[in-house]
C-alpha cells in the first residue's frame, strides 16, 4: 500500500512538470554542423535538419511597422522527402527574439528632418522608457502546423514557409499576455521567395531564395541574401493587454496598432539565410 501511494504522489507531481521539459536535451554537433545542436535528433523519424537566421525584415500589422533589428532563429528537422517538420529537439522552434516597437505605446517618433544622432536619442528614450514596448513572435500552437518546402523556396513560388504564429507585446502597463493571435486561433503567415498576390490596398512584392553554397562535405545546404515575403494575412485584435485592465487597455492598444488589420493591409518579410543538413551528418560530428 504505501509503494502504491508513492508511485500516486510521484504521477500526480510528473502530471505537474512542464511540458517544455519533456523535450529531449540539446546535442554537440561540432565544426560546420554546430548550429542544428537543437535538431531533434532524437527522433528516428528525422531525416534533415533545419536552421535559418532572419537578421533583417519587418513586420506590419495594420498602422505599426516593427522592423527586425535582433536576429530571430527558426530551427527543427524534417521526415524523410521533406514532407513533414518536426519541432526543435528543445522546443523552442522560434527562439522568441523581442523587437522594439518604434515609438513605443504611445506611437510617439522623432521626426525624420531631426539630426540622426537626435533621433537616435529621442527614440531610445521612449523605447527604453515607461512607454516603450517591444513584440515578439512566438510559434502559436503545434510545431507539426509548420510546414517547409524547400523546393518552392529554391524555385521562387508557391508557399516556401507556412508560419503559424503569436504575437507577443510586452511591457510594465500591457503585462504578461497581451497577444495578437493565439494557440487555437493563430495568425498563419505563407511566406514565399516569389511574389505575392495580395488583396488591396497592399501591392505585390517580391522575395528571393538567394544564392546556394554547398558545404560539410556535401551535406549542407546554405541559402544566404533570400528574402521570404507575405503581404496577404489578416491579423486580429491583441487582447490580454493589461491583465484586469484589460478592458480598458486592450481597445488602447488596438486603437494605436489599427487592429484588427484585414488581409492586405499586413506584411511580413523576413531576410537572412536558412541552412539545411543531412540529419546522420550532423549526429556524426557530435563530441
Amino acid at each position: 500500500m504505501k509503494r502504491l501511494f508513492l508511485a500516486g504522489i510521484l504521477a500526480a507531481v510528473m502530471a505537474l512538470v512542464p511540458a517544455s521539459l519533456a523535450f529531449g536535451a540539446s546535442h554537440n554537433p561540432t565544426g560546420e554542423f554546430a548550429q542544428f545542436n537543437e535538431c531533434p535528433l532524437n527522433n528516428e523519424a528525422t531525416a534533415g535538419c533545419v536552421y535559418s537566421e532572419s537578421s533583417g525584415g519587418v513586420f506590419t500589422v495594420g498602422k505599426k511597422e516593427v522592423p527586425l533589428v535582433n536576429t530571430v532563429i527558426f530551427q527543427g528537422g524534417l521526415t524523410l522527402g521533406g514532407e513533414e517538420f518536426i519541432g526543435a529537439e528543445n522546443g523552442e522552434t522560434i527562439i522568441p527574439t523581442p523587437q522594439p516597437v518604434p515609438g513605443g505605446l504611445l506611437g510617439i517618433e522623432a521626426p525624420g528632418w531631426w539630426p540622426g544622432w537626435l533621433q537616435s536619442w529621442f527614440n531610445n528614450l521612449i523605447n527604453e522608457g515607461f512607454t516603450g514596448v517591444t513584440a515578439t513572435v512566438e510559434l502559436a500552437g503545434s510545431a507539426s502546423n509548420v510546414e517547409v518546402n524547400t523546393t518552392n523556396l529554391i524555385l521562387e513560388t508557391g508557399t516556401a514557409l507556412s508560419l503559424p504564429v503569436k504575437i507577443k507585446l510586452s511591457n510594465l502597463i500591457l503585462g504578461g499576455n497581451c497577444y495578437i493571435g493565439s494557440d487555437s486561433s493563430p495568425v498563419v503567415i505563407d511566406f514565399t521567395s516569389g511574389t505575392t498576390e495580395p488583396p488591396p490596398p497592399n501591392e505585390p512584392i517580391t522575395g528571393a531564395a538567394g544564392e546556394i553554397s554547398i558545404s560539410g562535405g556535401g551535406k549542407i545546404i546554405t541559402l544566404s541574401g533570400g528574402a521570404l515575403v507575405n503581404n496577404s494575412f489578416a491579423a486580429p485584435a491583441a487582447d490580454g493587454c493589461g491583465g484586469i485592465f484589460s478592458f480598458f487597455i486592450d481597445p488602447l492598444v488596438n486603437d494605436i496598432l489599427g487592429a484588427p488589420s484585414p488581409a492586405g493591409t499586413n506584411t511580413a518579410i523576413l531576410e537572412g539565410k536558412l541552412q539545411t543538413a543531412d540529419a546522420n551528418a550532423v549526429r556524426a560530428s557530435e563530441e
